[in-house]
């Protein structure tokens, strides 16, 4: 019984070791089968895949933009309203033909007598005219209209030294009546002429020519008539007063056909893009210091924003023939080239236009958006290069636009830095009104640009503007 036991399990091994020998031949006649996910063909599947995209990829209709515009507007109706106070009492007061002798704006969420203002207004102008939207234009007008009065009421109240009463409540009219810096002057003066231009109201000339003397007759300057300010440190140029002085001279100019206000103008840009403007990297530094040595570059993205803006705004109006039109011409597209590339990959611009790990920040994507966007509709770029770049930032931009109609993600106001912690950690905020205005200016230009451009197609996966090609 044992013998048989035993002669079963030989017999039991061999057919084992048998089949092991099989299964090994078999194993080696044909392929190893690995399970995987179906291989994509990137010439067949390539269509047919999503991207994740973190931006809004598609152009944005008109349609879409008006809407944005239209939020951000009726946000601003209850958040900047024209509303006047008793400085002294803080009482309201309703009749602007009964103002008490210390009247004074309301301090509402949003200052309308700043000069992020006047950029609002210039947007709201420019908003009007090309969508036909009467909104943005009574907007405009009313509380124009409105600081025009509390201005002239003021001047008549004046304190006996001929300064500008101070208020216990609300905002004195001392930044229109006696302007002490270009942040006073420079942006409402340039709102305010391009109002008069369009039909607003000749009550605010009297304003008009007071900011225009100050800009070009009192602030500060370099010896070589460069404007400038003495703080934070002597003889120190601010980026930002290009947009802060340029416009208004540029304006000036227009309005009164005098050519110092443009010869002015074009000295500010080449003054300042002489000792600001990095070549190699086509970006301006945020600030300047007369005798410092080196002059650290930070090319902070809103001062950039302020630079580009008073180009555009100086082309538009400067006549075809000045002698400075070219350079002026060549140093933006520069930076616009800069600019371009600078941007970000989800759409919008950094804190930091050289530093990627800096904050995404919507006040000089907007401003990027207008000043790339005015230099297509004008023909001063290739629609070709830039338009993508501006059909993605203008719908970065309106992600940061919320329900409400505010503008997330603003840099509040910012002095001069000499490191890169100081703009890196300045806070946002929704009430940062440098936002607001750079929105309308960049809806409206982008409204005419889709008008303009019949071919921004969609080729490929990318957004291409130009006639579209076979795919063969």
């Amino acid at each position: 019984m044992e013998r048989l036991l035993q002669t079963k399990a030989i017999r039991s091994l061999c057919a084992l070791a048998m089949l092991a020998t099989a299964s090994a031949a078999l194993a080696q006649s044909q392929p190893t089968q690995i399970h995987t996910s179906p291989r994509v063909d990137p010439g067949v599947y390539s269509g047919r895949l999503t991207p994740n995209y973190p931006t809004p990829y598609q152009p944005a209709t008109t349609q879409s933009i008006e809407a944005t515009l239209q939020r951000v507007h009726a946000y601003l109706e209850q958040a900047a309203p024209l509303r006047v106070v008793n400085g002294a009492t803080g009482a309201e007061v309703s009749d602007l033909k009964k103002l008490p002798d210390l009247a004074a704006l309301d301090r509402t969420d949003l200052l309308i007598l700043t000069y992020e203002w006047g950029v609002t207004y210039s947007g709201m102008l420019l908003a009007a005219d090309i969508t036909g939207d009467t909104r943005y234009r009574k907007y405009t007008q009313e509380r124009l209209a409105g600081i025009a009065t509390l201005a002239a009421h003021a001047k008549k109240h004046l304190a006996a030294d001929g300064s500008v009463p101070a208020v216990a409540h609300g905002m004195s009219m001392r930044s229109i009546v006696k302007p002490r810096s270009l942040d006073d002057a420079g942006s409402m003066c340039a709102a305010m002429i391009k109002a008069n231009r369009a039909g607003l109201g000749n009550h605010l000339r009297p304003w008009i020519d007071n900011y225009v003397q100050f800009v070009s007759g009192t602030q500060f300057r370099l010896a070589d008539g460069t404007l400038a300010r003495n703080r934070p440190l002597p003889e120190s140029l601010w980026l930002d007063d290009l947009y802060m002085s340029v416009p208004c001279l540029a304006q000036a100019g227009k309005l009164t056909g005098d050519n110092r206000y443009f010869d002015d103008a074009v000295k500010q840009i080449l003054q300042f893009s002489e000792r600001m403007f990095v070549q190699e990297r086509g970006l301006f530094m945020h600030g300047w210091v007369q005798g410092m040595q080196p002059h650290p570059v930070f090319p902070w993205g809103r001062a950039n924003g302020w630079a580009t803006m008073a180009m555009v705004e100086l082309l538009e109006v400067l006549p075809e023939t000045h002698p400075g039109r070219a350079r002026i011409l060549e140093i933006y597209r520069t930076h616009a080239a800069a600019l371009a590339a600078a941007q970000g990959h989800a759409g919008l611009w950094h804190q930091l236009l050289d530093r990627r790990e800096s904050y995404e920040e919507t006040s000089a994507s907007a401003m990027f958006v207008y000043a790339l966007a005015r230099g297509i509709n004008r023909g001063w770029l290739d629609a070709r290069a830039f338009g993508p770049a501006v059909s993605l930032g203008w719908n970065a931009v309106t992600t940061k636009v919320n329900a409400k109609g505010q503008v997330e993600g603003t840099c509040v106001g910012t002095g001069m830095g000499w490191d890169p912690m100081f703009y890196m950690y300045r806070p946002v905020h929704v009430l940062a009104a440098h936002g607001y205005g750079p929105v309308f200016l960049a809806g409206a230009e982008m409204i005419a640009l889709l008008r303009a451009q019949a071919d921004v197609v969609v080729n490929d996966g990318g957004v291409h503007f130009g006639k579209a090609t076979s795919p063969h």
